[in-house]
């Protein structure tokens, strides 16, 4: 039993509260019809995580959620939808799209079904001691040494989107006289 039982349930609002962030910022980004208010979803629910990440006692992944998400895939898409052409055609709305609706529910369903049957039914066991402290230092050497290989490729990758992202976007441009 804990010697402050207001702390406990303080911890639980602030986790609580950190997942109706990321969940409210997805449900935002994933249900919005306009680009720039899904990437203001997209935001809150990286807000979201790396307040969850801190939660977690790692602030060094909450660091890293803020800075490469927020501060490089949200403007990065910012800067894709500002290139793109602003008037996009309207399409017809489709009559069977209550169908994809209820099929999507459905897909949806059924994985966090077995999700959580996978997660309930596992028994969860913490093997050897704690090797990774959670420190920079310690990140910085193991991104460098062992895992330095899917480093250098998520840095690709990056890149790829960024030069894909100005490839699609600027043939939308016309100059206009």
């Amino acid at each position: 039993m804990s010697e402050f039982p207001a702390a406990e349930s303080i911890a639980n609002a602030i986790f609580l509260g950190c997942v109706a962030v990321a969940a409210s910022g997805a449900l935002i980004a994933a249900l919005s019809t306009r680009v720039i208010r899904s990437v203001c979803g997209l935001a809150v629910c990286c807000i979201g995580l790396s307040g969850l990440y801190y939660f977690l006692n790692s602030p060094f992944l909450a660091m890293m959620e803020i800075l490469i998400y927020l501060g490089a895939v949200c403007v990065n898409v910012v800067f894709a939808v500002m290139l793109a052409e602003p008037d996009e055609p309207v399409r017809p709305r489709l009559r069977s799209a209550w169908l994809w609706t209820a099929l999507a529910v459905v897909v949806s369903a059924a994985v966090f079904w077995a999700l959580t049957r996978l997660a309930l039914g596992t028994t969860w066991e913490l093997t050897g001691p704690r090797v990774n402290d959670g420190s920079v230092r310690t990140i910085g050497i193991a991104l460098l040494t062992t895992h330095s290989l899917a480093f250098e490729l998520i840095s690709l990758l990056l890149l790829v989107a960024i030069v894909g992202a100005l490839a699609v976007a600027r043939p939308g441009r016309t100059r206009r006289t």
